[in-house]
């Protein structure tokens, strides 16, 4: 690669080189995302003609069809292959300082999950059999907030009855060719309390099950979020209450820990966030609500002091 080389070509080769074998499949595929992009909106722009200008019009257009935090991305993993282009002399100056990030407004996202009621009957309605099936893989997401590749990857050995816990420390590939993964970050490995029924349920379901191999696939088996969404949803409808996705009943779980008086720090580390800002943007909304209650029995207390 030149001064004159194609910068489309430029950062595929950087993401070969650089990025393959390093990064998750998943965070890959951010990349080679980014690279068709690039190769749609700048097909002719050269190495050397990458200027501030040139860059930040790449960025205005790359904005228009994404919202801001989608263009944020979109510039960092840009900006990576840019810099080692200017360390190697290829560029004569950074072309990334002082970008500015525009974007779409974001559509407003109303988080979907189901009051107490509403999961208590949802549960009612499960067919747990002898055997595992996607019913009891619907209640151990409910029980413990967990993302779907993480329970998919729960073996029994994961289960400490005695002390009625779960070991989350593992994904599953679900995506790819299957098989065990590490967790999205260091803080999503962490040890879940169960409740007494549940720690229950589940020594019976599998006691006599491989204690290394996965609880609800096999290697070999090829599985998609839409199947399971697939049984929640009818499960829904047959209980006649609002139909959610298994994420929805990992927001569940959180939002019935908030109303129940649960500490943010304690919800965060029980859905295995690395951070309580996470777990707050996400709940804003029902923080909020909560925030307005402490507010009453505020009033009400210092009222009753006078």
């Amino acid at each position: 690669m030149n001064k004159t080389s194609l910068f489309c070509e430029y950062y595929a080769q950087w993401v070969e080189v650089y990025k393959k074998g390093a990064i998750r499949e998943a965070t890959m595929a951010k990349y080679l995302m980014t690279q068709k992009w690039v190769e749609k909106l700048a097909p002719e722009l050269t190495v050397s003609g990458l200027t501030r200008t040139i860059y930040q019009q790449l960025l205005n257009d790359y904005a228009k069809e994404h919202e801001r935090q989608t263009t944020l991305d979109f510039h960092h993993q840009l900006k990576g292959a840019i810099l080692d282009a200017v360390d190697e002399g290829l560029i004569s100056r950074d072309p990334t300082r002082k970008a500015i990030i525009k974007g779409k407004t974001p559509r407003a996202k109303k988080i979907k999950y189901l009051n107490q009621f509403e999961l208590h009957t949802l549960i009612a309605n499960l067919n747990l059999k002898e055997t595992p099936n996607w019913d009891w893989f619907i209640l151990l997401v409910a029980k413990t907030g967990m993302r779907f590749s993480e329970a998919l990857a729960i073996t029994p050995a994961d289960f400490d009855f005695s002390r009625q816990t779960l070991s989350i420390s593992k994904t599953w590939d679900y995506k790819g060719q299957g098989g065990f993964l590490p967790t999205k970050n260091k803080s999503s490995v962490r040890k879940v309390q169960l409740d007494w029924k549940t720690v229950m349920q589940f020594s019976q379901l599998v006691k006599d099950l491989p204690s290394d191999e996965p609880i609800f696939v096999k290697s070999n088996d090829k599985i998609y979020n839409s199947t399971v969404n697939g049984v929640l949803f009818r499960l829904c409808k047959k209980a006649d209450i609002p139909t959610i996705s298994i994420h929805g009943l990992r927001h569940t779980h959180a939002s019935l820990l908030l109303y129940a008086g649960v500490s943010i720090a304690s919800v965060a580390r029980r859905l295995g966030h690395a951070s309580m800002t996470t777990t707050q943007k996400t709940y804003l909304h029902i923080i909020q609500e909560l925030e307005n209650q402490d507010v009453d029995i505020v009033m009400r207390s210092l009222a009753n002091l006078s």
